[in-house]
């Protein structure tokens, strides 16, 4: 295998995995593709073929859905591989938590282990 094709192999699978966490994202906030087409002014084919990883996603486009959907660009490029691996709740969640003070996050996560508790009591 060239060098070239192993470069083009990569690079489909790259965006299959950028497309991927774009369509995860527009559906936990209940978007249509309709909706996003139109926000980024293409047609909604083409974010067809962007979720599905057959469309290259151009910078402002994806600096545009990263707004939208309430992420970083990191996020789904996969630099920032810590929150890529989180559901976007969680890491939607994360980012909102960052902001809030030592004492209002050791108390959220006092909240976190009774729900967690709750939850393992409720299915046990």
């Amino acid at each position: 295998m060239t060098s070239a094709t192993m470069e083009h192999e990569t690079d489909v699978v790259e965006r299959r995995r950028l497309g991927d966490r774009l369509k995860e994202a527009r559906k936990y906030l209940g978007l249509r593709q309709e909706e996003v087409a139109a926000y980024l002014k293409i047609p909604r084919t083409a974010l067809t073929e962007i979720e599905n990883g057959n469309r290259r996603v151009e910078a402002i486009e994806l600096t545009r859905l990263a707004r939208l959907y309430r992420q970083q660009v990191s996020y789904f490029t996969g630099e920032d591989e810590g929150s890529s691996n989180l559901p976007p709740d969680v890491a939607h969640l994360a980012r909102k938590v960052a902001d809030l003070s030592v004492a209002d996050r050791e108390e959220l996560s006092r909240f976190a282990e009774y729900l967690r508790a709750r939850s393992a009591v409720d299915h046990g």
